[in-house]
């Protein structure tokens, strides 16, 4: 398609909620830059194009998603104003009422976000393209780091599982995964450019290959005998889908890290039942022993909600308890938060505000000295850790060992994009994960 302009736009990414929209974020980026459209602007650099790739997960996502909109309005009135994502998704129509908004897309749209910009920037028409949920049936690839060192490759989108609390399959739609030859191709390119660590990516990763016949193990296997690439990651995986090969395999793999994610959102077995999950908490405890068993040294993360309608005290301090029996490293703590249009909304019991405000302050006190003491007990030992791109001028960089503790070290440009073997000392490691 002919351009309307010569000189290259500069375009500013906003990206909310999840690794999957990192991903996707610097995909579109990506091919912004091999069109010849635009290239990423800089902190201090007017940009010609804004593009804000939404989340919808809670209530106050929602707010941040229309906050900054608005904010890049005020400070970018003449860019060209592209909103996708999640939310654009559930509130597409809402969205393009907002003054100076060009182009909302909602999820299936997503990967042909490009193809919207070339089209505006020739003939400056406004365009609203929100497939509805039900009919969301294309993957698009997506597997970039950004400015990052870590790549991100995702390999599923969409959620079968409607739990009671929840919007993304009404954002996302119906379970749908790339192809494992597809995304061998993409990891090889990765390691072509020089990257080192994928993170795996997903809305539902352990459903991957429901509609191509092929295996989440399958998967792991094809893309650990991809040369060049020294470290994988398991993005968030559901315990349910959690196989035990998969722990096992993972334990003596040549390349996974001893690192998982994996939501458990309440150690009550009555609240996971008026959640709709698809778990008893004592297979989730079975999961995290497995894990230890095999990897003693392995990071746990765990999601965690507190406050959802039907947690009563009782629930919540069974919870609580249930949760510091885990030996877990790391809570990913949220309240929860009132969704239209979620079976939630049948539940009776309401939490006030300042009760899940207050459940939320003891679970993080729990995250921060469960953190505590595995870095602890780490310190003294040799890791290898994969050192990270600073911001320019930084005279510090950090990264990652393979069980995921953070460190921090002088600057030194020949540790960039290499893995390296540290002593982890009290002054250079920390309990913040900002994955």
């Amino acid at each position: 398609m002919e351009m309307a302009v010569e000189a290259l736009h500069k375009v500013k990414f906003v990206t909310l909620g999840c690794k999957l929209n990192f991903s996707e974020s610097a995909t579109i980026g990506q091919q912004l830059q091999e069109r010849g459209i635009a290239t990423i602007a800089k902190r201090d650099e007017n940009a010609d194009i804004c593009v804000v790739n939404t989340c919808s997960v809670t209530a106050l996502a929602d707010r941040k998603c229309r906050q900054q909109i608005r904010a890049l309005l005020r400070r970018y009135p003449e860019a060209l104003m592209v909103v996708t994502g999640c939310y654009a998704q559930l509130q597409g129509a809402s969205i393009a009422e907002i003054p100076g908004v060009d182009i909302v897309l909602g999820n299936e749209q997503k990967g042909e976000v490009v193809d919207y910009i070339e089209r505006w920037l020739n003939d400056r028409q406004k365009s609203i393209a929100v497939t509805p949920h039900k009919d969301i049936r294309r993957f698009s690839p997506s597997c970039e780091c950004g400015d990052r060192t870590r790549y991100f490759l995702k390999v599923q989108d969409g959620c079968d599982y409607y739990c009671s609390y929840c919007t993304i399959p009404l954002a996302r739609g119906r379970s749908r995964s790339g192809t494992i030859a597809s995304l061998v191709a993409q990891a090889q390119d990765v390691a072509s450019r020089g990257g080192k660590e994928i993170v795996i990516t997903g809305v539902n990763i352990g459903d991957f290959g429901k509609n191509t016949g092929e295996h989440f193990l399958d998967l792991l296997k094809a893309l650990d005998q991809v040369e060049g690439i020294e470290r994988y990651r398991i993005s968030s995986i559901e315990p349910d889908l959690l196989d035990d090969e998969v722990i096992d395999w993972c334990s003596s793999s040549r390349a996974f890290m001893p690192h998982f994610h994996i939501p458990l959102q309440s150690g009550s077995d009555e609240v996971l039942q008026l959640m709709r999950r698809h778990y008893t908490r004592d297979l989730f405890a079975r999961k995290v022993e497995r894990i230890h068993q095999v990897m003693p040294h392995a990071f746990i993360g765990v999601d965690v909600m507190v406050g959802t309608r039907g947690e009563t005290p009782e629930c919540f301090d069974n919870s609580l308890q249930f949760i510091a029996s885990l030996g877990v490293q790391h809570l990913h703590v949220f309240p929860y938060s009132e969704r239209p249009g979620t079976m939630a909304l049948r539940i009776p019991y309401i939490v006030p505000k300042a009760v899940r405000d207050e459940r939320v302050a003891r679970m993080m006190e729990l995250s921060e000295r469960q953190q505590r003491e595995f870095i602890e007990r780490h310190l003294g030992t040799e890791r290898p850790v994969l050192f990270e791109q600073p911001p320019a001028g930084s005279k510090v960089m950090h990264g990652f060992t393979d069980n995921y503790i953070r460190v921090t070290v002088p600057y030194r440009e020949e540790l960039v994009n290499k893995v390296s073997t540290v002593m982890l000392e009290s002054s250079i490691v920390s309990t913040t994960h900002n994955s």
